[in-house]
């Protein structure tokens, strides 16, 4: 038999009968149904509560002295100088004698001290509590 071939009559149907064959296709439908099974209440309560807080400050203090020297000097001295923690500014001024001299007229003692104060600091805080009860009998959740 030769099947490419349509002239060839052996073995095969004639050629006004047609042959059907049925082809089944299954589809599957899923569904989904809710189901109460227990209701809960949530509820939540605000407490305060007062806090007292430690809060330190510190601040810097200057002390300003004025020192009188009046001495005469050969030349200026520097201008600004530190000695340890006090800064120390000479003031000078040009005084007409025979001849001209500097006289060292007062230092400037700037000395810096730190001080620290304790501060109480009140303030309220709220905090949230959250409480869940079962309201009615059924299926445990």
């Amino acid at each position: 038999m030769v099947a490419s071939d349509p002239s060839s009559t052996e073995n095969s149907f004639p050629t006004q009968e047609k042959l059907v064959l049925p082809v089944i296709h299954e589809n599957l439908v899923v569904e989904k149904v809710s189901v109460e099974t227990g209701k809960l209440i949530v509820s939540k309560q605000v407490t305060e509560e007062t806090v007292s807080v430690d809060a330190g400050v510190t601040y810097e203090q200057v002390v300003v002295e004025r020192k009188a020297i009046n001495q005469y000097v050969d030349s200026a001295p520097p201008a600004v100088r530190h000695e340890g923690e006090v800064t120390i500014v000479s003031v000078i001024k040009e005084v007409l004698v025979v001849e001209k001299r500097l006289m060292l007229v007062e230092e400037v003692h700037i000395t810096k001290r730190l001080h620290h104060h304790e501060n109480i600091v009140s303030q309220t805080l709220r905090k949230e509590e959250v409480t869940i009860t079962k309201a009615a009998s059924g299926t445990d959740i």
